[in-house]
């Protein structure tokens, strides 16, 4: 599936810890909202490790997307990066309280939404060389673009944005929607990729 000096076994295993991470702060921000700190701490931690975690996964991917579509690879990779430092920041921010948590969020949904494009880039590109099953290539494309609409957290940071301001808004939700991208569809498509390689 994937020719490059890493065997597919280490970047499955990669994938695998990646995902587990990611639904390990799926887990801890149910158990904020049922049992309060320091869930909540836990969760932006893992969360940021993820982020770092995923921008490996991306490296290691690169030669596999690089050979079907060279610009494409640069440009996901790049996109991809500044995603993961913008969740590092938005983990940071909240993890030593110099911020709210809305605005941490908006960090992180706006982060993770590049991961996703990578994420969106790798899954077609997956479809139309084969490298990817089908199955999997069109998780990928949906959860890329789920990510995705994070997005439309951008306005929120620049602005500054923080719990005191607050407020119901379609673009609110639109952002909450691609939380759940990233703290469960998208740990799920790491650990399926994972399993694919391993399975090889």
């Amino acid at each position: 599936m994937f020719t490059n000096n890493l065997s597919s076994t280490t970047i499955g295993w990669v994938g695998i810890a990646t995902g587990i991470v990611g639904l390990l702060a799926f887990v801890f921000i149910i158990l904020l909202f049922a049992a309060g700190q320091p869930f909540g701490t836990m969760n932006d931690f893992c969360i940021g490790i993820a982020a770092v975690m995923s921008l490996v996964l991306v490296w290691m991917l690169f030669p596999r997307l690089h050979a079907q579509s060279p610009l494409l690879s640069r440009i996901a990779f790049v996109i991809a990066a500044i995603g993961a430092v913008l969740v590092l920041v938005g983990s940071g921010l909240a993890i030593f309280g110099v911020k709210g948590w809305f605005l941490s969020g908006l960090y992180m949904a706006a982060g993770n939404a590049m991961i996703g494009l990578w994420l969106l880039g790798l899954s077609y590109s997956g479809l139309k060389g084969g490298y990817l099953p089908h199955g999997l290539g069109v998780f990928g494309v949906t959860i890329g673009v789920i990510l995705a609409l994070g997005l439309v957290a951008i306005p929120g940071i620049f602005r500054g944005i923080d719990t005191s301001e607050y407020e119901i808004s379609i673009v609110n939700l639109i952002w909450w929607v691609s939380s759940i991208g990233y703290l469960a569809g998208y740990p799920v498509w790491c650990v399926l990729l994972g399993r694919t390689l391993l399975s090889k």
